[in-house]
């Protein structure tokens, strides 16, 4: 059983990644209908919460249902980040996750997300601060190094663990490299294999569906998996990663009724969390992906980005059921992302 301090987790878990605008509270409650071990926030800026702005004390938000639940910061300055830990240990969560992934511009630049790979003492010293002043079990998010010339994720990983985090997942790309380059695992594997390692090592990148997570845990041996844009649209990947391993077998792809069935929960979900105007609108991200694979399906994305009531939408979506049904996708939905799905830079 893996454990992230004294919390089971699960004999091989599955974790639902941070990712900006992806997973809030809808998206991440159909994700764990369908089997998500542990999941996170939103990342949220150290900065936002320690100035009690609005849009980052809103992704503190999570249900008993969630659970286990770790909130993500992320930020250049140490204080700020210890602060802010302390801010967000009292939303109650079961972890606090420390962002050293995201390699988006505006933050890498800063030396906060990735760009702190550019400097591991300070990247060590920040672990420690948020490491002593957390009752909770602090964990890491990272990648395996600031470019080509620094790819230092085992003496990272060593030099974290040593300051007292409980689990690292690692993503098996730099901070230069783009997502639609093929993720390297050689280096997650080298971490998990050296034998000063203790904690749990997670890894992420290209865990698409069961047969993929199947090569990453026989060959690498990590002790679970984190899922980022392969549950775009695919909140049932989870349940079809754990059958895979168990049987080797893949499920059948879900019919066009349980995709109406499971896409009305989220909407429904995001309308109870973010009234209903927003919740329609930010839901508009959401459609194609949970109907990729179907011909013609534009003509109702244009339709669904003009609505703006509720009860309409829901009617569309029992449009679009009657049209497809008897239909479904040849080909699995996660050989449909997209190149803008891979270059989302911070959906990790």
């Amino acid at each position: 059983m893996i454990r992230i301090g004294n919390k089971e987790v699960g004999e091989f878990p599955i974790l639902l990644a941070p990712m900006e605008d992806v997973s809030d509270p809808p998206f991440r409650y159909v994700c764990k209908m369908f089997g998500a071990d542990i999941m996170y926030t939103e990342f949220i800026s150290s900065e936002g919460l320690i100035r009690d702005a609005a849009k980052s004390v809103k992704k503190l938000d999570f249900s008993e249902f969630e659970r286990p639940i770790g909130i993500q910061i992320f930020g250049h300055d140490i204080q700020s980040m210890v602060r802010a830990a302390e801010y967000a240990e009292n939303a109650n969560p079961d972890i606090i996750d420390i962002n050293f992934g995201c390699p988006v511009k505006k933050v890498a630049s800063k030396g906060a997300g990735s760009g702190i790979m550019n400097d591991i003492p300070k990247m060590v010293e920040m672990t420690a601060a948020v490491v002593k002043a957390c009752k909770l079990p602090v964990t890491v998010k990272t990648r395996l190094g600031y470019d080509e010339h620094h790819k230092e994720i085992v003496e990272i990983a060593e030099r974290l663990q040593d300051v007292g985090i409980q689990a690292i997942t690692i993503h098996g790309r730099l901070r230069t490299t783009r997502s639609s380059v093929p993720a390297d695992w050689s280096l997650i594997g080298e971490v998990k294999q050296n034998q000063r390692m203790k904690i749990p090592v997670f890894g992420n990148g290209d865990v698409i569906d069961g047969e993929s997570a199947k090569h990453f845990r026989d060959t690498y041996g990590v002790d679970g998996l984190m899922v980022a844009r392969g549950c775009y649209g695919n909140p049932w990947i989870f349940n079809e990663i754990k059958h895979y391993l168990e049987t080797g077998e893949s499920l059948p792809l879900p019919n066009i009724s349980e995709r109406v069935r499971i896409s009305r929960i989220h909407l429904e979900k995001s309308v109870e969390w973010k009234g209903e105007h927003l919740a329609i609108v930010e839901m508009r991200k959401h459609w194609s992906d949970y109907f990729k694979g179907y011909p013609n399906f534009k003509a109702f994305r244009i339709r669904i980005m003009q609505i703006l009531q509720l009860d309409e939408l829901l009617s569309l979506l029992t449009e679009v059921e009657h049209y497809y049904e008897g239909y479904n996708p040849e080909v699995r939905i996660s050989n449909f992302l997209t190149e803008s799905d891979q270059d989302e830079a911070c959906h990790q």
